[in-house]
């Protein structure tokens, strides 16, 4: 039977930490789902369908290096809801530092409540990406700081767009 996992998030933008959780992820499961999260009271800096392209550009020589699929869903309720109309068994979260623990797995607690037949799975991130947030990085390019250390070169691109638009 397939291993099917999910891993949401805003990848607004995608970081190199999330591409290092993802890959690391395709080796756990035959097939990975990533939920990009387009809740309405998060404001993100990059429209959804933007975040889907990206992913779907950046992931693909992973996808294609480990012979998974990866595919690319919106979702906008419980990570737990998504998690299961994909199919998957597995939720996956990465972990920066010990502040993420407390709180991711607090989550993945009530998600277990919620869904008992989906576990979640907690990766530590690298050292290289452990210090990678998607916050910082927007905070930084807004500043007109150098993100070319985090983000792939087509986030960087989106990212720049979309803080030229008007707000």
């Amino acid at each position: 039977m397939a291993r099917t996992g999910f891993y949401p998030g805003s990848f607004d933008p995608v970081t190199y930490g999330h591409l290092d959780i993802i890959a690391r992820s395709a080796r756990l499961v035959d097939k990975l789902v990533l939920g990009v999260g387009t809740h309405h009271g998060k404001k993100a800096l990059i429209d959804a369908e933007t975040r889907i392209k990206l992913l779907q550009t950046v992931t693909a020589p992973i996808a294609e290096h480990t012979g998974i699929k990866i595919a690319v869903e919106t979702f906008d309720d419980l990570a737990v809801d998504a998690a299961r109309r994909a199919q998957a068994g597995l939720i996956i979260r990465g972990l920066r530092d010990a502040s993420d623990f407390d709180y991711e797995v607090q989550m993945g607690q009530m998600n277990g409540s919620m869904a008992p037949d989906i576990e979640t799975v907690f990766l530590a991130a690298s050292p290289a990406t452990r210090m990678i947030a998607s916050s910082l990085v927007k905070q930084i390019a807004a500043m007109g700081g150098d993100v070319t250390l985090f983000i792939p070169k087509e986030a960087l691109a989106a990212v720049k767009a979309a803080l030229k638009k008007p707000a």
